[in-house]
C-alpha cells in the first residue's frame, strides 16, 4: 500500500472555507475523507477580512451550525466582538456577525477537523483530475502522485491561474505570499467546461501603534451579545474588543486619484469584474464622483495582535499610492503598513454547469464549491462546501441526494440563483434575494433545518433534543399569552407609558403584546409573565422567539401560504435531457436557456431570466398538465 488508502469516498481539493467544511461534512457523515491542500498551515485562513456574518451572512452561518456544520462554533470561539445588525428593523432583517480573531480561527478550524474521525491530510498540490467513463475516479498531484477517490470536491478559492496585482506590478500568486495553482483549469476545459476570469482584493493590513483613535470613532460590539451557535458548547462574549471609524476625504481622493494611470483597473490590465457590493477604493471614488467622503472600519486582527484591517480601503493601486493617501485620512497621519493591498484575478466556472445538488452536469461525482462558483464571501463559500461534502457522501453510499429549496434556507437561494441564474461578477448574498425571508430569519435556521440535519447523520442527538425543547418551550409560552387575560388597572399604565391606546375591559396578553410599540420587555411587568419565565427557567432564545411568533404571526402564516403555492410548481419534474427543440411555439431564447441549464422542475425553470410566463404555460400544456 502507498501512502494512502487505496480508494477515499470522498477527496476534498482546498482547505479554505469551502473545503474545511466539506471535508467535515463527509467525514462526520461516515465517508473516508481526505483532504488535500497546498499548505496546511492555511486551512480556514481568513484571506481578507476578520470577521463572519454580517447581512443575510449570518443567517448563513446559523444554518450551517443548524445543520451540523463546523462555522458556527469556530466563529464563537474565535470571536473577538459580537453585533446584531439591523436591529431596529423586522426580525427578518436581523443579521449576526462577529469579528474575529484571525489566527485564532484558522487554528480551531485545523483542531476541530484533525478531532474529526474518517478524515486524513495531506500538503500538496493538485494539478489534475483522473477522469474514466466521465466519472471521477481520483486525483493527481504535482508530484505525479494518484490518489483514487470516488467522488472529488473542487474548493479552489481564488488559486486557479491567480494573479496578484499592486499598481503596475503583477505576479502569479492565490493569495499573498502564496503560489497560484495550475493545471485543474486547463483540463477541465479540454473536457467540455466554460471557465471565466473574476477580481476580488483586499485593502492594506496596518500597525495599530502608529494609529491614533482618539481621532476616530469607537464602534462597541452589542451590550448583551449573542452568538452563532445553537449548541451549549460556546458561551456569548464576557469582554469585547472595540472597532473604529473614520472617513476618507477630497484629499484623499485627489491623491487617490494621482495613481489613477498607473491602476490595473483603469489601464486595462484587470479585465474581469470584481464585486460590485464591494468595490475597490478607487472604483468608489470613480463610481460616487459626488461624494466627498466614504466610511473607513478599523477592525483589530485578533485580541492581542497590533495588526489593523482597514474595511473600505480595498485596492490595487501602487504601493506608494496607497501610503500617501492613507496618511491623509483622519487618524492615519503616521500609519505604518504591515502589507500594501491587492487585488487578484483567478479562475471561476460558471455556475450553470451544475446541478442542484453541486456536481458537475459533466463529470460523474465531481463536485465544485466556493469562489470556484463565482461566489464571494466565507460564509456562502461555507455553505456550498457543506452541501457538496453532504452529496458527496450520499452518492458513494448510493443514497438520495439532499437539497434545500428556497423557502427552506438561504443557502437554498444561494444555489438555485446560482446553478438557475449563473453569474458574471461575484456573487454576495442580500436579504433582498430571498422572496421568503420571513420565513428564513437568523433566530429559526435550527428550527428549520436541525431536523434535516439529524436525519442526514450530521446534527447530533444533542443538537437535536435541544432544539425541539426550544420549539416546545416557545409554542407553550405563546400559548401563555393566548389564554392569560390581564385588566386595564394592570394593563394601562405600561400602555400609557408606550403612547399606546389604553384599554377599557378585561383582554388578552396575546392582543396587547401583539400591538407593535409594545415589546416583552413591557409585558415582562406583569407578574404573570415574569413568574412563567421564571419559574419554567426560559433563556433568552425562547424569549426571543415567542417575540417573534407572537408579534409576526400575521405575516409568517402569509409567507407559508405563499410558499406553498409555489412549491407545487416544484414538484412538477421535466424529465431528464428533455428536448425543449421540438416546442416550435417557446421563444428561442427560452429554448436556449432551458437546454443549457436542464431545470428539473417547472418552478426552477420558471427562475431562469430570459424564460416568461408565457414560454412556462406553452412547456406545461406540452408537458400535458
Amino acid at each position: 500500500m502507498g501512502l494512502f488508502l487505496d480508494t477515499y469516498d470522498v477527496i476534498v481539493v482546498g482547505a479554505g472555507h469551502a473545503g474545511s467544511e466539506a471535508a467535515a461534512a463527509a467525514a462526520n457523515m461516515g465517508s473516508k475523507t481526505l483532504l488535500i491542500t497546498m499548505n496546511l498551515q492555511n486551512i480556514a485562513q481568513m484571506s481578507c477580512n476578520p470577521a463572519m456574518g454580517g447581512i443575510a451572512k449570518g443567517q448563513i452561518v446559523r444554518e450551517i451550525d443548524a445543520l451540523g456544520g463546523y462555522s458556527g462554533i469556530v466563529s464563537d470561539t474565535s470571536a473577538i466582538q459580537f453585533k446584531m445588525l439591523n436591529k431596529s428593523k423586522g426580525p427578518a432583517m436581523w443579521s449576526p456577525r462577529v469579528q474575529s480573531d484571525r489566527m485564532r480561527f484558522a487554528e480551531d478550524w485545523r483542531l476541530m477537523l484533525e478531532q474529526t474521525p474518517n478524515l486524513d491530510f495531506y500538503q500538496e498540490m493538485v494539478s489534475g483530475l483522473v477522469i474514466e467513463n466521465d466519472k471521477v475516479v481520483g486525483v493527481k498531484t504535482s508530484l505525479g502522485i494518484e490518489v483514487r477517490g470516488k467522488s472529488v470536491v473542487l474548493t479552489n478559492g481564488t488559486f486557479l491561474n491567480g494573479l496578484i496585482h499592486i499598481g503596475d506590478k503583477n505576479f502569479g500568486g492565490g493569495r499573498a505570499g502564496e503560489r497560484a495553482a495550475t493545471g485543474i483549469t486547463e483540463q477541465l476545459v479540454n473536457l467540455g467546461f466554460d471557465s471565466g476570469r473574476m477580481k476580488t482584493g483586499t485593502p492594506p493590513r496596518v500597525d495599530g501603534r502608529s494609529l491614533d483613535f482618539s481621532k476616530m470613532i469607537e464602534q462597541p460590539g452589542d451590550e448583551n451579545p449573542e452568538k452563532f451557535s445553537y449548541l451549549d458548547l460556546t458561551k456569548p462574549l464576557t469582554k469585547q474588543r472595540s472597532c473604529h471609524m473614520t472617513y476618507t476625504s477630497e484629499q484623499v481622493h485627489d491623491l487617490l486619484r494621482e495613481g489613477f494611470d498607473r491602476s490595473p483597473m483603469f489601464n486595462g490590465r484587470i479585465k474581469s469584474l470584481g464585486p460590485r457590493y464591494c468595490p475597490s477604493i478607487e472604483d468608489k471614488i470613480n463610481r460616487f464622483a459626488d461624494k466627498d467622503r466614504h466610511q473607513l472600519f478599523v477592525e483589530p486582527e485578533g485580541w492581542n495582535t497590533v495588526e489593523f484591517y482597514v474595511n473600505g480601503f480595498s485596492t490595487s493601486l501602487p504601493e506608494d499610492v496607497q501610503f500617501k493617501a492613507m496618511r491623509s485620512v483622519v487618524g492615519f497621519e503616521n500609519v505604518k503598513f504591515f502589507r500594501p493591498g491587492y487585488a487578484i484575478e483567478y479562475d471561476y466556472f460558471p455556475p450553470t454547469q451544475l446541478k442542484h445538488t453541486l456536481e458537475t452536469k459533466l463529470i460523474e461525482g465531481l463536485y465544485f464549491a466556493g469562489q470556484i462558483n463565482g461566489t464571494t464571501g466565507y460564509e456562502e463559500a461555507a455553505s456550498q462546501g457543506l452541501m457538496a461534502g453532504i452529496n458527496a457522501s450520499l452518492k458513494v453510499q448510493e443514497k438520495e441526494p439532499f437539497t434545500l429549496k428556497r423557502d427552506e434556507a438561504y443557502i437554498g437561494v444561494l444555489i438555485d440563483d446560482l446553478i438557475t441564474k449563473g453569474t458574471e461578477e461575484p456573487y454576495r448574498m442580500f436579504t433582498s434575494r430571498a422572496e421568503y425571508r420571513t420565513l428564513l430569519r437568523q433566530d429559526n435556521a435550527d428550527l428549520r433545518l436541525t431536523p434535516k440535519g439529524f436525519d442526514l447523520g450530521l446534527a447530533s442527538e444533542k443538537r437535536l433534543k435541544r432544539m425541539e425543547e426550544k420549539h416546545e418551550q416557545a409554542e407553550k409560552f405563546v400559548q401563555f399569552f393566548k389564554n392569560t387575560s390581564v385588566t386595564p388597572t394592570e394593563a394601562n399604565p405600561i400602555l400609557e407609558a408606550k403612547n399606546s391606546t389604553k384599554v377599557k375591559q378585561q383582554d388578552k396578553m396575546f392582543k396587547l403584546f401583539s400591538r407593535p410599540n409594545i415589546t416583552i420587555d413591557d409585558v415582562r411587568q406583569f407578574e404573570a409573565v415574569e413568574n412563567y419565565i421564571q419559574e419554567n427557567n426560559l433563556d433568552s432564545e425562547v424569549i426571543e422567539q415567542t417575540e417573534i411568533q407572537v408579534k409576526y404571526s400575521g405575516y409568517i402564516e402569509k409567507e407559508k401560504n405563499n410558499a406553498d403555492k409555489l412549491s407545487r410548481l416544484e414538484y412538477v419534474k421535466i424529465p431528464e435531457n428533455f428536448d425543449y427543440s421540438q416546442i416550435k411555439s417557446m421563444s428561442l431564447e427560452a429554448r436556449e436557456k432551458l437546454k443549457n441549464i436542464q431545470p428539473t422542475s417547472i418552478a426552477q425553470a420558471s427562475r431562469i431570466s430570459g424564460v416568461s410566463p408565457n414560454d412556462i404555460s406553452v412547456l406545461l400544456v406540452y408537458m400535458g398538465r
